[in-house]
């Protein structure tokens, strides 16, 4: 850490006490101050630069997560800042009862890059659980002659935590303490397409939710043939079908969408997309993209809005964002480099790793024993930030600049880990 960026803490902090860490004071005053939802954090991080973010105390990390696929462009990009800085000088913010150039340009850029048919809208959110309510209010106006009630999600979605979207969650742990939750939704077996067929045939379905590769659940894709059953079966049934792509979207997967890559998507065009995290670049944005006039006119005027969702810094950040993924063909890079660690990471010969799953930059490595948290923990005093996304399996979510030569240092430090696991501590 520079002098400057000491002193800056410092300032803040307060003069040290003697050898006590800054971090681990940083660390007891969160705990005073900051609600319980999330635990005491593992690190105070004070700046980030590239794919790099250094603590309160200077140790340096390699950041293969991300901010949980949001920073797209990683830390400090000079294009992201300066887009936002040049619009927040100019115009900040308005409210919805007017428009500015950024937020239109940017729908009109969502709705290309999704190649919408005439008639597509977009609705700007200021979060994926946003984005996934208002389409949950647009599956409740898909009623039909009235008897499409239904809404079908699956079991191992994560689609956020406000109480629309936990309707939509599967897990048990995050939906009992608040329930009862907006009723109606159904959950179906993952990856089993014969119960999706059984689930259709009693009808009055108004919408299926899926993501294209379930994020939370441990980086899972669905088995061929069931993404294109979904979209066969909505559209006989008048369903509309809803693609979460808030965690796959915006070029993580090596694509603009998930649903384009043919191994994803299986050339499927879904009716809505809910898109946020990497969109922009670490910058609050999501959105909605009503792919069709049926789609785009379900929810009208008063029918649902937001004070804060489309403001002009916002869409500058998103518009900036997907000029660089553009300028600098990162969805290629993504590509590339994703498929040389996947495989990397797979050939390691760490007896722990079983399997390596996922596409582009949103990969799991899948571990034989229950130690994904202690992997976690080493890899983060090793330098490397990952996320034990299940018990058994660590998530790497890394930005989408992140180089072979950043990717193989993990790979490395990977090759050498070696659990504690309680037979050898026999």
């Amino acid at each position: 850490m520079s002098e400057v960026d000491k002193q800056s803490v410092t300032d803040v902090v307060g003069a040290p006490d003697g050898p006590r860490p800054v971090g681990e004071r940083w660390v007891e005053r969160y705990s005073g101050a900051v609600m319980d939802t999330f635990g005491p954090p593992s690190r105070v991080l004070v700046r980030g630069e590239g794919a790099y973010v250094w603590d309160a105390d200077g140790a340096r990390y390699l950041d293969l997560l991300a901010g949980i696929a949001v920073n797209a462009l990683g830390h400090g990009h000079p294009t992201l800042t300066a887009a936002i800085s040049a619009q927040l000088g100019t115009l900040g913010h308005v409210s919805n009862f007017f428009g500015t150039p950024p937020q239109i340009a940017l729908a009109e850029r969502l709705l290309d890059l999704a190649a919408a048919p005439e008639g597509s809208r977009v609705f700007f959110t200021n979060s994926g659980a946003e984005a996934n309510e208002a389409a949950f209010k647009m599956a409740r106006r898909n009623v039909g002659d009235g008897e499409r009630r239904r809404v079908i999600a699956v079991e191992g979605a994560f689609h956020g935590r406000t109480m629309g979207a936990l309707a939509l969650t599967s897990k048990t742990a995050y939906r009992e303490p608040f329930e009862p939750l907006p009723g109606g939704v159904e959950f179906v077996p993952f990856g089993d397409l014969d119960a999706l067929r059984a689930a259709f045939a009693h009808g009055g379905i108004a919408a299926m939710f899926v993501e294209p590769v379930q994020g939370e659940a441990g980086v899972r894709r669905h088995p061929e043939g069931y993404l294109s059953l979904a979209r066969e079966l909505t559209r006989e049934h008048g369903a509309l079908l809803v693609l979460d792509e808030v965690q796959t979207g915006a070029g993580r997967t090596g694509h603009w969408f998930a649903f384009q890559d043919p191994e994803i998507g299986e050339g499927i065009m879904p009716d809505v997309v809910t898109l946020a995290k990497g969109l922009g670049g670490g910058f609050p944005v999501g959105a909605v993209l009503a792919i069709g006039q049926d789609a785009a006119t379900l929810v009208g005027r008063g029918q649902h809005g937001t004070t804060f969702g489309g403001n002009p810094v916002a869409a500058a950040a998103a518009l900036a964002t997907i000029g660089v993924l553009e300028r600098d063909d990162l969805l290629a890079h993504v590509r590339a480099v994703g498929s040389r660690w996947r495989h990397a990471l797979a050939a390691t010969g760490n007896p722990l790793v079983v399997d390596v799953r996922g596409a582009g930059f949103l990969l799991a490595v899948q571990l034989r024993e229950p130690v994904a948290a202690d992997l976690a923990a080493a890899a983060l005093a090793a330098g490397f930030i990952v996320n034990p996304v299940a018990p058994d399996a660590i998530r790497l979510a890394p930005p989408l600049i992140l180089s072979d030569e950043q990717a193989d240092a993990f790979t490395t430090f990977l090759a050498g880990y070696q659990p504690a696991l309680p037979s050898q501590e026999a």
